[in-house]
């Protein structure tokens, strides 16, 4: 499934985040994931209903897109009515197209899918950021006391202080201890690149988690995710953590590193644009309410 998005990296939204995604606790159920093969086997597409982010996630090559992208969101949106009432289940799921991609978004539409870019206060949409390995990296100074350093994935200790950093940053239970614990399973998890910000007692302050593609002749990065305690925010944490990130990234081959953000949350926006990110795609964010289906 990585394999295919990675073959098409710029028709793709997630790629070098997949192992992230992957973790997660949408696909503990197999009736949640779906893939298309042709007649030798071979993977055309693949669909998952990514119940944490309220999300569909896929992957489908080019050439066959015409026909079997309609049928890909046929699919998720049978399956989203299905487990409308079950713990999989969401009242609404939202897809993410790029502006560019007017196949996509006329498919959504003949389906029921409304792009939420232009709805008045609740509009959403999102921007892909790139920053290129030429780019200088600021120094930047931590709050006293603090250090920046890889988190212990053999400790469970670690494992669940991070979940309940993420939790507040997020204000969500979306993130568990298993979806955390598998991502330093991961075959292409770097624990150089997993990075948390700790205080003199041992308090986590904040996370980063730098992914490394190196499948392509270039190796490519992405940071996913980032968050800061809201008692240590206005204290540029967030700025030293991401630079620490990107330093990392860059000293393990990473030429090209990509982050994703809502576009109207303007801090983020400010803070990865400081840092040498800029915007390569727009990101269109669909939905489609299933409540009372």
């Amino acid at each position: 499934m990585a394999t295919l998005a990675r073959a098409f990296r710029a028709d793709h939204l997630h790629v070098t985040d997949l192992p992230y995604r992957f973790s997660s606790w949408g696909l503990d159920h197999p009736d949640n994931v779906r893939l298309w093969v042709n007649a030798e086997g071979r993977l055309m597409a693949w669909a998952v209903m990514q119940t944490p982010f309220w999300t569909i996630d896929y992957a489908c090559r080019p050439d066959v897109e015409e026909n079997l992208y309609p049928q890909l969101l046929a699919w998720a949106d049978r399956r989203a009515q299905e487990i409308l009432d079950t713990p999989s289940g969401r009242p609404a799921w939202f897809v993410n197209v790029f502006a560019s991609q007017a196949g996509r978004m006329r498919a959504l539409e003949e389906i029921g899918f409304a792009s939420q870019a232009n709805v008045g206060e609740d509009s959403w949409s999102k921007v892909l950021m790139q920053r290129s390995a030429q780019s200088l990296i600021a120094d930047c100074a931590l709050p006293a006391g603090l250090i920046i350093r890889p988190l212990d994935g053999r400790a469970t200790s670690e494992i669940e202080a991070y979940v309940e950093l993420h939790q507040t940053v997020f204000e969500t239970r979306n993130m568990t201890v298993e979806w955390r614990a598998r991502t330093v399973r991961q075959p292409d998890h770097v624990p150089a690149l997993d990075l948390v910000a700790v205080t003199p007692e041992g308090r986590f302050a904040a996370y980063c988690i730098g992914w490394l593609d190196k499948t392509e002749q270039e190796a490519s990065g992405q940071i996913e995710p980032l968050g800061v305690h809201p008692d240590f925010r206005g204290l540029g944490l967030g700025r030293a953590i991401l630079s620490e990130a990107l330093r990392r990234l860059h000293h393990h081959g990473a030429g090209k590193i990509y982050v994703e953000t809502d576009n109207y949350r303007n801090a983020a926006l400010e803070l990865y644009e400081s840092a040498g990110f800029r915007v390569i795609q727009d990101v269109l964010v669909y939905r489609k309410d299933y409540a009372g289906a």
